[in-house]
């Protein structure tokens, strides 16, 4: 598995939102894809923060209690972003997974956002790996 990359594993065609976005619209790009959660970019392309089903949760109960969508992503972004690139390796993004909570990596090379990766990527990697020590013979 150390030989294992992260460009191997992560999606190429992630979700990603940008800062002027109606919270309305990011509910909808996250109902669309499926996704728990997606980078903030800016127009470079360049990470600029996260925002999590969670974040949109919290800022919507406000939303529909008043039935204003005044808010953008701007407001309920997180700014620290925990970020890794295509050839870092997957067994020390697992093991940092083991130690912080975010479910999703924003994937940057040469500071542009160039995918995403999760827990389950790498859960794949991991069983692709040692899956043949879990498998009973029939």
């Amino acid at each position: 598995m150390e030989n294992k990359k992260v460009k191997q594993y992560m999606s190429v065609r992630p979700l990603y939102l940008t800062a002027d976005m109606s919270l309305a619209a990011a509910l909808d790009q996250f109902i669309t894809s499926q996704h728990i959660g997606g980078p903030v970019v800016n127009e470079q392309r360049e990470v600029i923060g996260f925002i999590s089903e969670q974040d949109l949760i919290k800022s919507l109960l406000g939303v529909s209690y008043h039935c204003q969508d005044t808010h953008v992503v701007a407001d309920v972004m997180k700014t620290e972003v925990l970020t890794v690139t295509p050839d870092d390796a997957i067994v020390d993004l697992a093991q940092t997974m083991t130690d912080n909570k975010p479910k999703i990596y924003p994937v940057v090379e040469d500071g542009k956002l160039v995918g995403i990766i999760t827990r389950r990527n790498v859960l794949q990697a991991i069983s692709e790996s040692i899956g043949h020590c879990f498998k009973h013979p029939v």
